[in-house]
């Protein structure tokens, strides 16, 4: 569980989640891309590309979508 903190709370107001703002899919993968590469700085032993990683599951994503009917 993540708790309320002074230092969240700021965290939020500046990503604009508490203001309701839209994030567009390049501005989401920029900050996820960021806190990647943080997280990879803080610990060493954390997975390398997360393109590598999201790979498999984008395979699946593809076949299902490709089998799936469309409306």
């Amino acid at each position: 569980m993540i708790r309320t903190t002074p230092e969240l709370a700021s965290f939020e107001h500046l990503d604009g989640r508490t203001q309701g703002a839209v994030r567009t899919f390049s501005d989401a993968l920029r900050v996820f891309e960021a806190m990647w590469a943080e997280a990879v700085l803080v610990c060493p032993g954390f997975p390398g590309d997360w393109k590598d990683d999201v790979e498999p599951d984008l395979a699946v994503a593809r076949a299902l979508n490709e089998s799936a009917p469309h409306a």
